[in-house]
């Protein structure tokens, strides 16, 4: 006669399955330094999408002043949070990080990769960070820092606001421009915070109340110079505040040095980098870092399973049919580790 096999009164050993960290990656920089350019260069290679982290351009309007990325320079890559919001709309760094967690998690869920990019660095910081850093918990992070010497960058950011003045920027800011009976308006909410508005004010009220054309012709090239200070220092602040992040514990940042490129384009009198110069000394070492961060596995949290539930439930080897201590003992760290 066959007999069962016996039940063994040893409690069975939980089995620890390791799942793999969902991955993102965050551009980083000051104003002007390309991280709209790099980030869909990455997205494209690597099946990803791009999530706006930039206070400004996530409000609608004015995109000549907010160097917003246009659909030609998209190149097909899906973006989040970029325009998606009313001219004077409040959203605060944790409106930020609800917004964009959902961006993640929706890229995330079709198998693609999500690219944050940004200069907004409160904002990031919030995502990263914020609610007890559960975002960085839960993910496998990688921060690129794109930068460039104080000098090139200060040249390469007066360079790039003569460009927007071509491409419109006073009639942008004349259309945006709002008064009531002379009073100030109101630069502390929405895209109205843009640089580039409140430097326009006094020139453009002079304007309305009949200025002569010498008068406003001076105006105005003092506003395009405060356009370029208060640009460059701006750019001072985002890398101020990235050098902080970089030496805060589980802030993977790795710095690409663009200072050849932009240099390059001083000695050559270029508006827009060479390409090759971008490519080789900007793209090819992000895409090789990038490469083997996604190549890295990191683990999650373990998920515990166990093999016989219902030996524990039985005592796990207790004679008295509860658990005994050091079965108990043994569930418990492995469930917390």
């Amino acid at each position: 006669m066959i007999q069962a096999p016996r039940k063994s009164n040893k409690m069975e050993q939980p089995r620890v399955e390791a799942k793999k960290k969902p991955k993102a990656v965050f551009v980083l920089g000051a104003t002007a330094t390309g991280k709209s350019k790099l980030a869909v260069a990455i997205a494209k290679r690597f099946d990803g999408e791009v999530i706006n982290a930039d206070k400004i351009q996530v409000h609608d309007g004015v995109p000549v002043i907010t160097n917003k990325v246009t659909e030609e320079e998209m190149a097909g890559v899906p973006h989040h949070l970029l325009g998606v919001l009313p001219a004077d709309a409040e959203f605060t760094a944790e409106d930020f990080r609800r917004e964009a967690g959902q961006a993640v998690d929706r890229v995330l869920a079709a198998g693609r990769l999500p690219v944050v990019a940004g200069g907004s660095n409160t904002y990031v910081e919030e995502l990263v960070d914020g609610d007890g850093a559960a975002f960085r918990r839960a993910h496998d992070v990688l921060f690129v820092w794109v930068d460039a010497a104080p000098e090139l960058l200060w040249w390469y950011t007066a360079l790039r606001v003569d460009d927007m003045v071509v491409r419109g920027l006073v009639d942008e800011a004349r259309n945006a421009f709002l008064d009531v009976g002379g009073e100030a308006a109101d630069y502390a909410r929405g895209v109205r915070r843009a640089i580039g508005l409140p430097e326009m004010h006094a020139y453009l009220l002079a304007e309305r109340e009949g200025a002569g054309e010498e008068e406003l012709a001076g105006m105005l090239a003092c506003a395009v110079q405060e356009i370029k200070d208060n640009t460059f220092g701006l750019a001072q602040a985002q890398v101020a505040k990235i050098q902080r992040l970089s030496t805060l514990e589980g802030w993977d940042v790795r710095r690409i040095d663009a200072t050849p490129v932009f240099a390059r384009m001083a000695e050559s009198g270029a508006t827009a980098c060479d390409k090759q110069a971008w490519e080789s000394l900007v793209w090819e070492p992000c895409e090789a870092m990038v490469r083997r961060f996604l190549e890295t596995t990191s683990p999650a949290a373990p998920v515990v399973t166990v093999e016989d539930n219902a030996s524990i439930a039985a005592g796990g080897g207790g004679s008295d049919g509860e658990p005994t201590n050091d079965a108990v003992l043994l569930a418990l760290m492995v469930m917390v580790v």
